[in-house]
């Protein structure tokens, strides 16, 4: 077991591995947070790649750093491309993030979801309804929404992460990351990040960069998290509501430092 300290380290060097190395993230992810997203990893260092067409996704899959894939708006083309992209991940060795928006009874997203799942993602974020509704014990939240508790998802979590032998990470007021092994909640972030279109979104996509730079994908995730909700606590200081708030936060993702982690990070 890691250390709350040696995480805080190693998410320390992550930061810096991202910024000075950029990973180049693909992503397959909803029409309503794509600008978001793609200012999210900008800010952050990474380079976004939005290339979800069938045909291409297979291709640029094998050359990107990693891949996120959200189900928020699967049109039918967006659902070819990405088994497409994740065939072609798994085939090239490429991380891939799997986060199943709104899984659970809605009849086109939740075969589709259930289906990515068993091949197997590097790691799968979710609220805490959605990560039971992927591990089949529920059957979802309120739309995007969790009607679960964190805590509610910890026994879906660890199955899960049985199921596709990667990272579980549960995202709520406290996040729980585990690999069935391992479990880490960090008990940073801001109410605010649930009041911008995209918040829970883009971490993804940031966990997709952090998996990038290292193998060992239960501290890249842990990494991934640290810093994004820490970065959410500092933009949160100037923010006068949501507004702001989304402007504030992707500045901060821009400035938040080893000093900023080190001082705010708080992992149990």
């Amino acid at each position: 077991m890691r250390t709350p300290e040696e995480l805080i380290s190693f998410t320390c060097s992550a930061l810096d591995e991202v910024r000075s190395h950029p990973p180049l993230v693909q992503c397959l992810t909803n029409s309503v947070v794509v600008n978001f997203t793609a200012n999210v990893l900008l800010s952050l260092g990474a380079a976004p790649a939005m290339v979800d067409l069938p045909g291409e996704a297979d291709a640029f899959a094998r050359i990107a750093s990693g891949l996120l894939v959200n189900l928020g708006t699967p049109t039918a083309e967006q659902r070819d491309a990405m088994v497409e992209a994740v065939t072609a991940a798994n085939d090239a060795g490429t991380p891939w993030v799997l986060d199943p928006v709104a899984v659970g009874f809605l009849p086109v997203r939740t075969p589709l979801a259930f289906a990515l799942r068993d091949l197997r993602p590097t790691v799968v974020r979710g609220n805490a309804s959605e990560i039971i509704a992927l591990a089949g014990a529920g059957s979802g939240g309120r739309g995007v929404d969790s009607s679960d508790e964190v805590d509610a998802a910890l026994a879906a979590a660890y199955a899960l992460a049985g199921m596709t032998g990667g990272v579980i990470a549960v995202s709520g007021p406290v996040d729980i990351i585990t690999d069935g092994r391992e479990l880490v909640r960090i008990d940073n972030g801001h109410p605010l990040l649930t009041r911008v279109t995209g918040g829970g979104c883009a971490l993804g996509a940031v966990m997709a960069a952090f998996a990038a730079v290292d193998a060992d994908r239960f501290v890249t995730t842990v990494a991934a998290a640290t810093v994004y909700t820490v970065a959410a606590e500092l933009a949160a200081e100037s923010a006068a509501g949501s507004g702001s708030f989304a402007v504030a936060f992707v500045d901060a993702l821009s400035t938040v430092n080893a000093r900023d982690i080190a001082r705010r990070a708080v992992l149990r």
